[in-house]
């Protein structure tokens, strides 16, 4: 604590000076720390909710001019702002992605009363209202439902907005959502900001899709992994595809050298082989062949169609051929010549 905050504690009252005390001792104690709104929560449901958190964080509610000297003290001056309004500590070990999930599961459904602000547009869903015929069409009505009386009761015949986020609830709104059992609002521990090893979170930051995040780190890690395989950049992941994939390059190679590796025989055999029964199977004459090659049968002649196909594909690839030579050697020449200049100025 600076020299400064000790000179302001030192004019507070002594119960002051011990609930100052208390809450940086659990600043302190606690990794990350974190503003909550608590407006609007009935008392023995925040103390449900404390309970809930037992464990994996705790909630401490104190006067804001409290709060905001303990943050200071403690130089957790980005969530002084956010200390307005019915406002509570939180403090936890977990990670703020954790502790923000925690607190949004925890929000339930609750009535909202006259004057109170919407949070989001507020609908009316189409069906039966199960209201009996009577004044409540009237009420629906009134508030902007396309209501009516059919089949002996009051129905709503399609989804109505009555109402927009941002706008004030009126009486009359109240009691006809009060009458419905509509609760279009959600009470809980609203996290406002959050610092945790220095830094600091609003909930848009921690406001994340689990799943799609996972998902996108694993495809990110698998294309990396495919673009250091095909790079042959050796790392802990890729070292063992690396020498898989050199060890059957090695081998591919070795085959069409024909090396008379001890690991190649094997492979080399089965090739020779399949060479010589192929040959085999051209030869009409069965006395020049040994016996267990005479039941080799003669492959079938090609059609004339493919023999055409064949014969024009390889004057294409001789004719590219002799223009590929032909380029060659012009560039051949025009290299000679360039040397040549180099040698003699």
């Amino acid at each position: 604590m600076s020299a400064q905050a000790e000179r302001k504690t030192e004019n507070l009252p002594q119960w002051k000076r011990e609930e100052v005390d208390e809450l940086e001792s659990l600043i302190e104690d606690y990794e990350s720390i974190g503003v909550v709104g608590i407006a609007g929560i009935p008392s023995k449901q925040l103390q449900d909710m404390r309970r809930e958190l037992h464990g994996t964080a705790v909630l401490r509610v104190s006067r804001n001019t409290l709060q905001t000297r303990a943050l200071e003290d403690a130089g957790l001056d980005g969530l002084v702002d956010q200390v307005e309004g019915q406002v509570g500590l939180v403090a936890t070990n977990e990670n703020p992605f954790s502790l923000y999930k925690e607190l949004e599961a925890s929000k339930t459904p609750a009535p909202i009363n006259e004057g109170e602000v919407a949070p989001n547009d507020i609908v009316i869903p189409e069906g039966d209202t199960g209201v009996d015929p009577g004044p409540f069409v009237g009420e629906l009505q009134q508030i902007g439902a396309n209501a009516r009386i059919e089949e002996g009761s009051i129905q709503v015949m399609e989804d109505s907005t009555v109402l927009e986020a941002g706008e004030e609830v009126s009486a009359d709104l109240s009691n006809v959502l009060s009458e419905l059992g509509i609760e279009p609002k959600e009470v809980g521990l609203d996290l406002r900001a959050v610092i945790a090893d220095g830094v600091a979170f609003d909930p848009e930051d921690l406001d994340i899709d689990i799943e799609a995040y996972q998902s996108d780190v694993s495809t990110a890690a698998a294309r990396a992994r495919n673009l250091a395989v095909n790079a042959s950049f050796p790392t802990a992941a890729t070292a063992s595809t690396l020498i898989a994939k050199a060890t059957g390059e090695a081998k591919s190679l070795g085959l069409q050298a024909a090396i008379e590796d001890e690991a190649l025989m094997p492979d080399l055999v089965s090739k020779a082989d399949a060479q010589l029964r192929a040959l085999a199977g051209q030869i009409d004459d069965d006395e020049a062949l040994p016996d267990e090659l005479q039941e080799i049968e003669v492959p079938a002649e090609p059609a004339e169609t493919d023999e055409a196909e064949s014969t024009d594909e390889q004057e294409d690839t001789e004719a590219a051929t002799d223009e590929d030579e032909e380029e060659d050697d012009d560039d051949d020449d025009g290299d000679g010549a360039a040397g040549l200049g180099e040698m003699f100025g």
